[in-house]
C-alpha cells in the first residue's frame, strides 16, 4: 500500500469533502481517501503510486484545485 498526502485549494465544508472523497475515491487502486478539511489536505491510500495527473483531474471534476503532494 502507498499513502500520498495531497495539499487542494477550496474546500470549505462537508460537501467539499464529499465530492473529493468520491472523485478521488473512484480512481483505480484507492483504498481510502481520508480529508482534512481544516489543513486542506487529502490523503489517499491505494495498492500502487497514483498518477498525479489522474489525482489532479479528480480534484478538478470535484470542483477544486490541486496544488500538489
Amino acid at each position: 500500500m502507498v499513502t500520498t498526502t495531497y495539499q487542494v485549494q477550496g474546500m470549505t465544508c462537508g460537501h467539499c469533502v464529499s465530492a473529493v472523497t468520491g472523485q478521488v475515491g473512484a480512481l483505480p487502486g484507492v483504498t481510502d481517501v481520508a480529508v482534512d478539511l481544516p489543513a486542506g489536505r487529502v490523503t489517499v491510500t491505494s495498492e500502487q503510486p497514483l498518477d498525479e495527473n489522474a489525482v489532479r483531474a479528480a480534484v478538478d471534476e470535484a470542483g477544486y484545485e490541486l496544488l500538489g503532494a
